[in-house]
């Protein structure tokens, strides 16, 4: 018997080697992980509330609410998308065509589900996690502002870089030369 359990805060790979390990730790066998959901065999029951506990202490939570496990499958797509360079993203098939795609449901209604549930829209949540990813790429300064500009889906470079000032009240070249350079965690955004 198989069953999957859908958990949020799931942002990495190593987030997938932490689950898996707790999910063993606790006599799970994994039978499938990735960002978001484990599938779990087991001849017995499987207890929800130790595994909620365990993933609590490692900052994930476990997730039971359809509409939730929506949202979470969301930020899932938007951060394959953004962070981990998905197919769509190299072809730069718009982002909003590949949430519908991958979700099976109109872009409006995974918006207004979002903006209700979470608190900000979709569209700020896509923003922030391109910031993000603009901040890694800056700091690891192996690309210039043109190359980022592209590799985001960014009209341009002015455009990128106005999003950028606004969100974060710096350039991208003031961020560069900052001794303290800012990151938020992908989870906490």
């Amino acid at each position: 018997m198989n069953e999957t359990i859908y958990i949020k805060n799931m942002v990495c790979p190593r987030c997938i080697k932490v689950v898996k390990d707790e999910m063993e730790n606790l006599g799970y066998t994994v039978k499938n992980i990735k960002l978001g959901e484990a599938e779990l065999e087991s001849s017995t029951n499987i207890n929800l509330d130790l595994i909620k506990n365990s993933l609590l202490k490692n900052g994930f939570e476990l997730l039971d609410n359809d509409q939730f496990k929506i949202i979470e499958k969301i930020k899932i797509f938007i951060l394959e998308y953004i962070h981990y360079q998905s197919e769509a993203n190299k072809t730069h098939e718009k982002l909003s065509d590949y949430l519908s795609k991958k979700m099976g449901y109109s872009y409006q209604y995974l918006s207004n589900l979002f903006s209700s549930l979470e608190n900000h829209t979709i569209e700020n949540y896509i923003i922030s996690q391109r910031i993000e990813k603009v901040k890694e790429l800056i700091i690891y300064n192996e690309l210039n502002l043109s190359e980022i500009s592209y590799r985001l889906g960014y009209s341009s470079v002015q455009h990128l870089s106005s999003q950028f000032k606004k969100v974060t009240g710096f350039t991208p070249s003031k961020f560069k030369k900052l001794k303290n350079k800012n990151r938020i965690p992908l989870d906490k955004i």
